[in-house]
């Protein structure tokens, strides 16, 4: 940005193929490009995060899944609730309590739990955020509108081809009467990635 404008990074030979596959099909009236956009939101927003909100309710509600899911590998317990694949094996959970806030990063690239979050956001393959959120966690977040209090400790969690994490979010005060779905309802990717508090 050396003219006061944002220039946008390079698309790599994945995203140009992506693209060129999307016109191709807009421009044959195959798909409509609403479609793919509303698909693609879909599976950022609402499926992918869907399914890690079940295994956070259900580690709220389960105290024995809690324990399963807590274990050194994650990935059986997510399992049994139907969640798996290539993206989704070394899984490891990190439990948020009132003492420490955990967070998570890819330095290298930009590994990530397809299966429990859905697809990663932009930002979390951006260096910045992989580089500032090593060095600078507690600033970082905040700028992101997550400000950790002082006396809590963050810990920072860098996800590779052999252990991708996942935040276990505290359960929110006063949600002792909601079900199961409910509490589901309340979860979000962010706050599974530990960017955002419940």
């Amino acid at each position: 940005m050396t003219d006061g404008h944002h220039h946008p990074e390079p698309q790599s030979a994945v995203e140009r193929r992506v693209h060129a596959l999307e016109t191709l099909l807009a421009d044959k009236g195959l798909v409509d490009e609403q479609f793919i956009d509303d698909v693609v939101q879909a599976y950022a927003h609402d499926i992918g995060p869907m399914n890690g909100a079940q295994v956070v309710a259900r580690a709220w509600v389960d105290p024995t899944y809690r324990e399963r899911l807590l274990a050194e590998d994650a990935t059986p317990a997510i399992n049994e609730l139907g969640f798996g694949g290539a993206e989704g094996a070394h899984m490891i959970v990190v439990a948020n309590t009132p003492e420490v806030h955990n967070v998570v990063v890819c330095t290298l690239c930009s590994c990530y739990p397809w299966p429990v979050l859905g697809l990663p956001p932009a930002w979390y393959k951006s260096p910045p955020y992989r580089s500032r959120m090593v060095r600078e966690p507690r600033v970082l977040l905040a700028e992101m509108g997550c400000a950790v209090p002082e006396d809590v400790e963050i810990r920072v969690w860098d996800s590779s081809a052999e252990a991708r994490y996942l935040v276990l979010p505290e359960r929110p005060a006063g949600t002792e009467g909601l079900s199961e779905e409910e509490l589901a309802a309340l979860v979000t990717r962010d706050s599974m990635i530990g960017v955002a508090r419940l």
